[in-house]
């Protein structure tokens, strides 16, 4: 069985089909999925999908690229995640500088301050990070080391980074993740990166409704379509898929301290 690490299905894309995409996740054998959350207005409804179904979970946090949104307090965090068992994990949180355009470095200090509450938050509540990272590998890595983010870990969302990236992150027991962009033809580099992280240190998402796998490029993608990820990488890796769903899997029960047997 696979599991989706990553997927935003109360995103609106998925509000007239949700009872579809949950049957597909059964018929592709991707037995859970984490939800997470992007801002707070709307954590209620990501956290009430977790709550109605068995199979999913859901993570607390803000995007990194969220500017006209509530901020989170690191109280109100810490408090919120240690106040449902569903809730497994503080983000996606990170930095992100894709979009900062004339804007110049200090005035990205907002996202930085907002990274360090949710590692702070993480470290006090005892979940993993789930951390974005996108044109700012470097301060990444550096403010998870200064706000000694090891002691608690978590994953790289949707990894597209460097090689030397993913090992400082693997050093400091973080997992790397990797979504439907490793099957793309373009992603060359991406794939010999695969390649080297280690089967024990990996996870796989769909990020969907977004950057849906081959042979779905294009489309809405949906949690089924991790087991898609899980195929191309199996392939990749010269092992059997059956060995990459049950490593993976196992990994995503380890990073967010859940007990598989419940």
């Amino acid at each position: 069985m696979f599991i989706d690490s990553h997927c935003h299905l109360d995103f609106p894309e998925f509000s007239e089909r949700l009872p579809q995409v949950l049957e597909n996740m059964r018929s592709a054998k991707v037995s859970h999925a984490l939800c997470v959350s992007v801002d707070l207005p709307d954590f209620p409804n990501v956290l009430r999908l977790a709550q109605e179904h068995s199979n999913l979970y859901v993570s607390i946090g803000v995007h990194p690229d969220y500017e006209d949104t509530p901020e989170p307090t690191l109280e109100f965090l810490v408090e919120t995640a240690k106040k449902h068992d569903k809730i497994v994990a503080i983000g996606e949180t990170g930095l992100d500088y894709y979009r900062m355009g004339d804007r110049s470095y200090e005035a990205m200090e907002w996202q930085r301050q907002r990274f360090r509450t949710h590692i702070r938050a993480a470290l006090s509540a005892h979940k993993p990070l789930i951390i974005h990272t996108r044109s700012a590998s470097e301060d990444t890595i550096n403010i998870l080391r200064e706000e000694g983010a090891q002691t608690i870990g978590g994953v790289m969302h949707c990894f597209t980074e460097s090689l030397e990236v993913a090992q400082q992150a693997m050093e400091m027991g973080f997992y790397i993740s990797f979504s439907g962009i490793v099957t793309f033809k373009s992603a060359k580099d991406l794939q010999e990166i695969c390649k080297q992280v280690p089967l024990e240190r990996m996870l796989i998402e769909t990020d969907s409704p977004y950057l849906a796998p081959i042979p779905y490029r294009g489309k809405t993608n949906e949690p089924a379509w991790v087991a898609n990820v899980g195929e191309f990488i199996a392939n990749l890796k010269g092992i059997s898929v059956q060995q990459l769903a049950n490593q993976t899997s196992m990994n995503f029960y380890q990073c967010f301290q859940i007990d598989r047997n419940l």
